[in-house]
């Protein structure tokens, strides 16, 4: 029997649905990559929340970039379409595609929308064990008629900052106070990549963070999604809590050190490149600067 992508004609359209959080959004590529290494023909159009959509603006294998509202996604007119958020909204804007063909993953809700029903990535991949985000996702494809491969890293398109110096990208927050590494310890960091691997720290935030306590010494970047992500494309290195701009820099390339609090770093880990795993059992707050410093030390982060 043919498989899922087998059954799809010459040019159809795909319809993804990745609504949102950042990293999630940057872990969904290689999926998509693997998708379009498989089917070049296919036209993929990945549905997002505006404020996400500068992950996907500029990807090579992505053709469009659709409003993730019921109209956008039934005018896209696709042959397939693939639920990879999981969420209400996001089922619902699968049923209202009228794809003939609605996959999904079997263990979310409203799984009765789907005429695919995916297994557990662990079924797919014959592994009873965690799996990594990345993993999850590109299951979904291996599933669909990829045949099984190593699973790429990560894949953005920027236009990298070129500065007359080195520098770091700094993350110091998060999306909860238990994933977050207290501010002065941050700035102790700064100072040993500034003075030990001569790179010039700089902070990065949104524009509703307060980074005032780092502006005092360092420079600090609160812009657009888009110009954060050519930023971080153009650095020698990022320090960051468990959150969404350390998967960019992971998608980079570019030497991390990522603090972990309450997260599980097996499923959300920098996928595919060279870092380090800070993990804090007792709580960020036991996260002591010189565990921090010999991560960096062990990367042999220098100005080149």
């Amino acid at each position: 029997m043919p498989s899922v992508l087998d059954q799809l004609g010459k040019g159809a359209h795909v319809c993804l649905l990745r609504l949102r959080s950042l990293g999630d959004c940057v872990l969904t590529t290689p999926a998509i990559s693997l998708l379009k290494d498989y089917r070049p023909d296919l036209r993929i159009g990945v549905a997002v929340d505006p404020p996400f959509r500068a992950i996907f603006e500029g990807h090579p294998d992505i053709d469009d970039i659709l409003e993730p509202v019921p109209l956008a996604v039934l005018r896209y007119r696709s042959q397939l379409c693939v639920n990879l958020h999981g969420g209400t909204r996001s089922a619902w804007l699968t049923a209202a595609s009228f794809a003939p063909l609605r996959a999904g993953f079997a263990h979310h809700r409203f799984a009765a929308l789907y005429n695919i029903r995916i297994p557990r990535a662990q079924q797919i991949l014959h592994e009873e064990r965690p799996v990594h985000t990345a993993e999850h996702l590109a299951s979904a494809m291996f599933y669909l008629g990829v045949p099984r491969k190593d699973i790429p890293r990560a894949h953005l398109a920027a236009k990298p900052v070129h500065t007359s110096y080195h520098y770091a990208v700094l993350h110091p927050n998060a999306s909860s106070p238990d994933k977050t590494w207290p501010a002065e310890r941050f700035l102790s960091v700064a100072r040993h990549l500034q003075e030990h691997a001569a790179l010039v720290p700089v902070f990065i935030g949104s524009p509703a963070d307060d980074l005032s306590i780092f502006a005092r010494e360092f420079r600090t970047s609160q812009t657009s999604l888009s110009e954060t992500k050519n930023l971080i494309a153009g650095a020698s290195f990022f320090l960051g809590n468990d959150s969404g701009p350390a998967h960019m820099a992971a998608a980079f390339g570019i030497p991390l050190v990522v603090l972990f609090g309450n997260s599980n770093p097996v499923t959300w880990a920098p996928w595919r490149t060279a870092a380090e795993v800070v993990v804090a059992g007792g709580g960020m707050a036991q996260l002591a600067v010189e565990q921090v410093q010999a991560a960096v030390d062990r990367l042999r982060v220098k100005a080149c």
